[in-house]
């Protein structure tokens, strides 16, 4: 590991390319670029995300810590940048570098990252904490091809989820979809051989669960059938569905198992684990392109419309977040 204190973007790249001599590394087998947005007190959680996402796609790491700005004017509004460059370390065998960004520098990061990003191939930012209001004002979404949110950090995980919505562009997606997976996997598997379309819907959740949010809408979107939602206190508890000849299939959540029920077949035991936050991100990276099913999940769960037709570039807005000096 090298350790640079109160540096500059160029010794950054500089010190990168030293130490991926001295370790033997090589550029061509990397297949994307992460960055992730953290702030400090989360850091060694999203290092261990990504480390784990970086064991599946090979990749470049680039971890950016922004400090907030202080709350006027002043000597601690001042710009610095301490980094930290691993190859083969903690992080796992990829390439990382951990930008530290002190004062207005970190409203300008991307003039440290770009120069940072592995040639010709694509880069996913990732937000660990609340997403932006507007990914546009963003420079690290703006830059990234995949935006990878989580509504459920919010402080109103159901209002964020209606503001991803408002805000989408084709490449956005959000962890609290990629944990629908599972339960979309096996109650796809169950109807696969059932032979008959789905005329009711019933879901048990929590009203302020995200996930179930989007589990509600993808039933919507893919099967024209509105679903009743039973409230409880808990997240996302079970999904049934009556099909068109009379016959039932429901998924019952029962800690790190399932009970998948269907009408003339034996009762089975599945598993449905909460997987680690690393496989969620890791699963969002094998797609790079528009994820149609998220789109029009959160459209029929948010009422906002046109999502598949928005352009997926953006372009980069401006917004001073310090207040000024009085």
């Amino acid at each position: 590991m090298i350790a640079l204190w109160d540096t500059t973007g160029n010794e950054v790249v500089r010190a990168l390319s030293a130490e991926r001599r001295n370790a033997g590394g090589v550029v061509s087998g990397v297949a994307v670029t992460l960055v992730v947005s953290v702030d400090e007190p989360h850091v060694r959680e999203a290092e261990t995300a990504a480390a784990a996402a970086a064991a599946a796609h090979p990749c470049r790491l680039v971890i950016v810590v922004r400090s907030p700005l202080p709350a006027s004017s002043s000597r601690s509004d001042e710009s610095r940048l301490d980094a930290e460059i691993i190859v083969g370390g903690r992080l796992g065998p990829a390439e990382a570098v951990v930008l530290r960004m002190h004062g207005r520098l970190a409203r300008h990061s991307e003039s440290v990252v770009i120069p940072l990003l592995a040639a010709d191939v694509p880069t996913v930012t990732w937000w660990h904490g609340p997403p932006p209001d507007e990914l546009a004002t963003d420079p690290l979404g703006v830059l990234a091809e995949r935006r990878v949110t989580d509504v459920a950090q919010a402080a109103d995980p159901i209002a964020a989820l209606r503001r991803r919505a408002e805000d989408y562009a084709p490449g956005d997606t959000d962890l609290a979809w990629t944990r629908t997976t599972p339960w979309r996997s096996l109650l796809v598997g169950a109807l696969d051989t059932a032979g008959s379309e789905v005329s009711a819907a019933t879901v048990t959740a929590g009203a302020s669960d995200p996930t179930a949010g989007l589990i509600i809408g993808w039933l919507r979107s893919r099967t024209g059938v509105t679903p009743a939602v039973h409230d409880t206190d808990d997240g996302l508890c079970s999904i049934s569905l009556r099909l068109a000849d009379g016959s039932e299939v429901s998924l019952d959540h029962e800690g790190a198992t399932a009970m998948l029920r269907r009408t003339g077949h034996p009762d089975r035991e599945v598993p449905l684990v909460q997987r680690q936050l690393g496989d969620q991100l890791a699963e969002e990276m094998r797609r790079l392109g528009t994820d149609r099913p998220y789109a029009h999940a959160l459209e029929a769960c948010t009422g906002v419309t046109g999502l598949d037709v928005r352009p997926g570039a953006r372009t980069y807005v401006w917004y001073d977040p310090q207040p000024a000096a009085v």
